[in-house]
């Protein structure tokens, strides 16, 4: 019997994943999950495109200075300019991958690079080459190769690898392919390619179809060594293969697959939560592995089943992934050490300020309802932490007269610096309509509501509210978050959020903007 196979988990939420409408992250953000992916023990994580912004570059740079513990890679195009911003951008990275991509297929070769078949050869080989001439570990990505003729891939991957490539990534960048299609391109190319065993062969599968774990892991059953894939199958258009999904397929079916990864599936839910919360996107209840219901049972003789013997409807444990058995409850007389210990449970590792200023709330929080629940920890640690930008508007009050089914009135205080700004809307259709027409009225910034969501931290009628609001602005998008136990609260202060964001961002560096929609 041969020995079970280590698969190689590339990681791309911070790439693939914020390319999903709305998705954007800070650095502060991307920081924070990096350090989350090393943890969970991710082998690869794809920090970004470096020659797209400077928002980008600085991203990865920042991520391959600070970050040890897993390979930092940085997208490419196979153009000299793309190379090297990439390869200045990683250079500082104790284990610095370039990911070069050009896209093979007949379709793409015809109407988007309006080049030949020996064109594209040259090109890539030369973008793997330059590559090279930087780092040892380089990985290439026939863009389309799910629909490229399986003849003229094969040729592709032969040259790429000669001229110096460690993995070679077969993208199925459209969702087209079905698992079938997919196991036969890796088998195809395990058998046709002589020198494929110099290089590790990856996947990357989008969900267009649904089909993108499955895809994955008909790949890996033909030879694939490397899966690529984000937090809750985030990205572009339907999103990409599941992590958590793939993680614990291999491990719960190690009897069919016989491989595994390096991942600590007890991180999969901490990490799942900690995405959603930076991105805004929500997971759904029925989500397979981290979502809600993933674990719950209501039908009768499901019930009746998991009290006799838990197997009988569950394949996996909760505890295995990251839920916790039970929903512990700090009050208010819980100090610092049993919050730090509390929000490491949660997959949070706090430092002394942040401990400090989740602390202060969470004991404000304590004051007006009697349990503090997990949910509730979270909750806070998001807003104060993870999604914390510098607060130039901040709330100070607000007063809200709403008569049944008459128009809204709304006094509002905000202050900037030391000044105290009011102003009352008496035209709002409704209090979240009017508190967004104060906020606009109040800092001159004018928002479009994009999208408004609000949802409870935990169970309970004194649950906090978390507010989620998406913008846009001067035809940007941005998001604001914020928690209380009073939802209008929390909406003004989701606003808030978005609000101080937009301003954030104007004091980034501006430069060169390239398209990444249409990357692997």
């Amino acid at each position: 019997m041969s020995q079970p196979r280590s698969i190689k988990i590339f990681d791309t939420t911070l790439r693939d994943g914020e390319q999903s409408p709305g998705a954007s992250m800070n650095l502060q953000e991307k920081m924070e999950i990096a350090q989350t992916l090393v943890d969970m023990g991710v082998d690869v994580i794809e920090a970004g495109f470096p020659i797209a912004s400077p928002g980008d570059f600085e991203a990865v740079r920042e991520i391959a200075t600070q970050i040890r513990g897993a390979e930092i890679c940085g997208l490419a195009r196979s153009h000299e300019k793309d190379i090297n911003r990439a390869w200045e951008a990683l250079k500082h990275s104790s284990n610095p991958r370039i990911h070069v991509f050009l896209a093979t297929s007949a379709i793409h070769r015809e109407f988007k690079l309006k080049m030949t078949p020996d064109e594209i050869v040259r090109r890539a080989v030369e973008g793997v080459e330059l590559a090279k001439s930087f780092c040892d570990n380089i990985e290439f990505s026939p863009e389309d190769a799910a629909r490229t003729e399986i003849d003229f891939l094969c040729r592709v991957v032969e040259a790429v690898i000669d001229a110096g490539a460690t993995t070679v990534n077969i993208p199925d960048t459209v969702g087209y392919a079905t698992p079938d299609h997919m196991k036969n391109c890796i088998e195809q190319l395990v058998n046709r390619v002589p020198n494929i065993d110099k290089a590790v062969i990856s996947v990357h599968c989008h969900d267009d179809l649904g089909m993108a774990v499955a895809n994955s892991l008909a790949a890996v059953e033909a030879g694939a060594g490397q899966i690529e894939c984000t937090i809750n199958g985030i990205g572009e258009r339907a999103g990409n293969c599941s992590l958590e999904e793939v993680v614990m397929a291999m491990r719960t079916r190690h009897d069919h697959y016989r491989c595994d990864s390096r991942i600590d599936a007890r991180r999969l839910v901490p990490a799942s939560r900690l995405v959603s919360a930076i991105t805004g996107l929500q997971v759904q209840r029925n989500k397979a592995i981290v979502g809600r219901n993933a674990f719950a049972h209501e039908s009768g003789i499901h019930q009746d089943g998991m009290l006799k013997e838990p197997t009988t409807y569950e394949i996996m444990r909760p505890e295995d992934v990251g839920f916790a058995s039970t929903d512990l409850v700090l009050g208010k007389h819980s100090g610092r050490a049993a919050l730090a210990d509390k929000a490491k449970q949660l997959g949070f590792n706090l430092t002394g300020d942040q401990l400090q200023s989740v602390f202060e709330e969470f004991k404000t929080l304590a004051d007006r309802k009697k349990d503090v629940f997990d949910g509730d920890i979270r909750a806070l640690i998001q807003h104060r932490v993870v999604g914390k930008v510098q607060e130039q508007w901040s709330l100070v009050t607000y007063q809200l007269d709403l008569p049944y089914q008459q128009t809204p009135k709304i006094s509002l205080t905000l202050k900037k610096g030391d000044e105290d700004h009011s102003v009352t809307v008496t035209d709002g259709t409704g209090p979240i309509d009017a508190a967004f027409l104060a906020v606009t009225q109040i800092t001159g910034i004018d928002l479009s509501c994009k999208d408004y969501q609000v949802r409870s931290s935990s169970l309970g009628r004194d649950a906090q509210g978390q507010v989620t609001v998406q913008v846009e602005y001067e035809g940007e998008t941005h998001r604001g978050q914020a928690v209380s136990m009073d939802c209008i609260e929390a909406s003004i202060k989701a606003i808030l959020n978005s609000v101080n964001r937009i301003l954030d961002a104007q004091q980034q560096p501006r430069g060169e903007v390239v398209d990444v929609k249409s990357s692997v």
